[in-house]
């Protein structure tokens, strides 16, 4: 299992990330570690936050991927509601070799920078 500490960095970047909420959870076991967060669906780059994550977690690399998935979950909506309240999202790592941190380091490699910068992401296909 990772200390709470092998967090902070992956949590912290995440925090910067606009329509990332800040009520970031994590943890591991003995053979994955998990962070889980909220998006703002309604936000103005929400969809190109998702884009981003989903590529430098799960498809950064075809001949050598990360250990790494991201993904929406769900609590069945006919028994809750909408996703404004119930859509959450997971990181998800299967190796503890593979430390929080260095998804981090991947993630601020190619996500714009800085990342909290709206001006910086590349929002051409927005309908604003």
């Amino acid at each position: 299992m990772l200390d709470q500490r092998a967090f902070e960095k992956l949590e912290n970047y995440l925090k910067r990330v606009p329509a990332v909420f800040p009520n970031i959870q994590s943890g591991s076991n003995s053979h994955e570690w998990w962070v889980t967060f909220d998006i703002d669906i309604h936000h103005d780059i929400a969809w190109h936050v998702v884009q981003e994550f989903a590529y430098v977690a799960n498809n950064l690399s075809l001949q050598e991927r990360l250990p790494t998935r991201f993904y929406p979950s769900s609590p069945p909506p006919y028994l809750n509601g909408g996703p404004e309240e119930f859509l959450s999202w997971w990181i998800t790592c299967s190796s503890l070799e593979f430390r929080p941190g260095t998804l981090a380091d991947w993630l601020e490699g190619r996500l714009p920078r800085p990342v909290e910068d709206i001006s910086q992401w590349d929002l051409q296909d927005s309908d604003d």
